[in-house]
């Protein structure tokens, strides 16, 4: 069923197969876990945007964990453009564990031990790359 031997990519393609959207998951459990973040967002017609940015973080994401042809570039643009729209950084970086937590929680014991290291890893990456943006 699944390909990719990069355990990160292996997440996204077990959660593809779970679920067809993971955007209401991942917005749920923001707003759950960080209830600032709900007032980011309008409460009329902001379910493109949540979806476009979920998308393109995703992109960022796989690319930061495999090739990097680019595509991961776009975190360290966001922090800057995130930080003109008054995203605290720690708001910013927690984006990105709860894409993690969500998948964690949506493939269950699919989970493995080699996608939760190299989630951690990633994590703790991601968090370096936003720390190291002037603020």
């Amino acid at each position: 069923m699944t390909s990719s031997t990069n355990p990160i990519e292996r997440s996204f393609e077990l959660a593809a197969a779970a679920c067809d959207d993971l955007t209401p998951l991942v917005y749920r459990r923001l707003f759950r876990e960080h209830p600032e973040a709900q007032a980011m967002f309008r409460s009329e017609g902001s379910e493109p945007v949540k979806g476009s940015m979920l998308s393109l973080t995703i992109e960022a994401i796989l690319d930061f964990a495999g090739q990097r042809t680019g595509h991961f570039r776009l975190i360290e643009c966001e922090v800057s453009s995130h930080d003109a729209y008054g995203t605290p950084r720690e708001l910013f970086v927690a984006f990105f564990g709860v894409i993690a937590a969500t998948l964690r929680e949506l493939l269950g014991e699919q989970w493995s031990d080699d996608i939760d290291a190299a989630w951690h890893k990633l994590l703790g990456d991601l968090e370096a790359v936003v720390r190291q943006q002037a603020g």
